[in-house]
């Protein structure tokens, strides 16, 4: 059986909406005309409540492909063992729902909607069985949960694969090996093993890696929504033919995305901005279709401006016909930003060691305070900046104010007694 997987097609992304229209109905088109089967983990859509207008995409797309025919059919599904009553078509385009789409536990989401309507089935932490001929092939959907719960739900489900039949594990998560900044996304070994094909959606590039020993196929998003460097990627999909073990990736037909980065070395803005407008029209030379153009600029710019200085809104007007113009100079500083970056760098502000402002600072405002000026507030800074005497000082100063109070309070009776005896 040929399997397509295509993923994260974000419909409704309102800053390029057609994009991801068209280009999702591509991939889907191309899928079904190369494939027995369409697999689809995760995030059809791009907000958990889409517009009316995004959900009548979705159903224009897939009703067009529900009455195709078909190399395979859905023979069934099956949920915690027992056979799912609300399976409404044989047409084999398996989804789960991805983050984007996750709502409060006991809620529909936009997914689901399609599946009651009969033009795809949701296999979420349910296993539906494809057969072509004699050929089986199962299906468990895990759909986007929280990082904190992943581990705990996977658990809970237990997920096995099915006798006789060539089994997939499909889910819509972060992945640590391929993501390793927070150590709550699920691990490699977290995922259950025995499935003989493991399928992502959610991570916007396309990755061919390998899980316990058989692959792992992500094949990123059909559209752009992060306008990161990674993305530059072609976007399309993947064929995997349950026969022969093998895969391809298939590109399809999507918007260019050009990075450019230009590094600011002491220029003025108007040096910036020539310097700028050459890039530009360097990368759209040759271009057919309008592209999605980043431009970052760093560095320094010249003594006495600042980023806000460099002329953006000249070069978006001169290039918006031909290209959809990104522009971000956050990381471009001026030479006064240095200086004060390189002090912090040596501990300094304004001239002065970090140390040397918080001795001036005590000093401040223990004078402000009316403590004695022969007090040697630079030896009581240095005590409180020591982790071995700081306790100590403060133990001290604690048994210094008690004392205060102490007497505040005996004297304040003294001066109550006096008066009574006075009257």
């Amino acid at each position: 059986m040929r399997i397509a997987i295509v993923s994260d097609l974000h419909l409704g992304y309102e800053r390029f909406e057609e994009d991801a229209y068209a280009q999702a109905r591509g991939a889907l088109n191309r899928a079904a005309a190369m494939a027995d089967a369409i697999l689809i983990p995760g995030d059809i859509f791009d907000k958990r409540a889409p517009k009316p207008e995004a959900i009548a995409q979705a159903i224009n797309i897939f009703r067009a492909l529900s009455r195709l025919e078909w190399g395979a059919r859905v023979l069934g599904s099956k949920s915690q063992g027992l056979d799912r009553d609300d399976v409404y078509t044989s047409v084999p385009i398996i989804a789960i729902p991805g983050t984007h789409e996750r709502t409060a536990e006991g809620r529909e989401n936009a997914l689901r909607l399609l599946s009651l309507a009969g033009l795809l089935v949701d296999t979420s932490e349910a296993v539906t069985t494809i057969a072509k001929g004699d050929e089986r092939v199962a299906v468990f959907g895990l759909g986007g949960v929280s990082e904190e719960r992943v581990r705990e739900r996977l658990k809970a489900l237990d997920p096995k694969p099915v006798d006789g039949a060539f089994n997939v594990f499909m889910f819509h998560q972060s992945v640590y090996e391929l993501l390793p900044f927070n150590d709550e996304f699920i691990h490699y070994d977290d995922l259950p093993a025995g499935f003989d094909l493991y399928v992502n959606g959610h991570i916007h590039s396309m990755v061919e890696a390998t899980v316990h020993s058989k692959p792992l196929l992500i094949p990123g998003s059909t559209v752009l929504t992060q306008l990161k460097e990674g993305e530059q990627a072609p976007k399309g999909f993947f064929i995997f033919d349950t026969t022969t073990g093998k895969h391809a990736f298939e590109r399809i037909d999507s918007r260019p995305f050009i990075v450019i980065r230009v590094m600011a070395d002491g220029d003025t803005p108007s040096q910036l901005q020539s310097r700028c407008d050459d890039e530009i029209s360097k990368a759209l030379a040759g271009t057919s279709t309008k592209p999605i153009v980043r431009l970052v600029v760093e560095g320094t710019i010249a003594e006495g401006f600042a980023g806000s200085d460099l002329p953006l809104h000249a070069l978006s007007s001169k290039y918006s016909q031909k290209a959809f113009l990104d522009l971000n100079v956050s990381a471009l500083k001026s030479r006064q930003q240095e200086h004060e970056l390189e002090e912090l760098r040596e501990g300094k502000v304004g001239g002065l060691s970090i140390k040397e402002m918080g001795m001036g600072m005590l000093g401040a405002r223990l004078r402000a305070s009316g403590f004695d000026s022969r007090l040697d507030f630079q030896e009581l800074f240095n005590l409180l900046a020591s982790p071995q005497s700081k306790e100590k000082v403060l133990r001290a100063a604690t048994e210094y104010i008690e004392s205060i109070a102490s007497s505040s309070s005996g004297a304040a009776t003294a001066q109550r007694t006096v008066a009574d005896d006075g009257e």
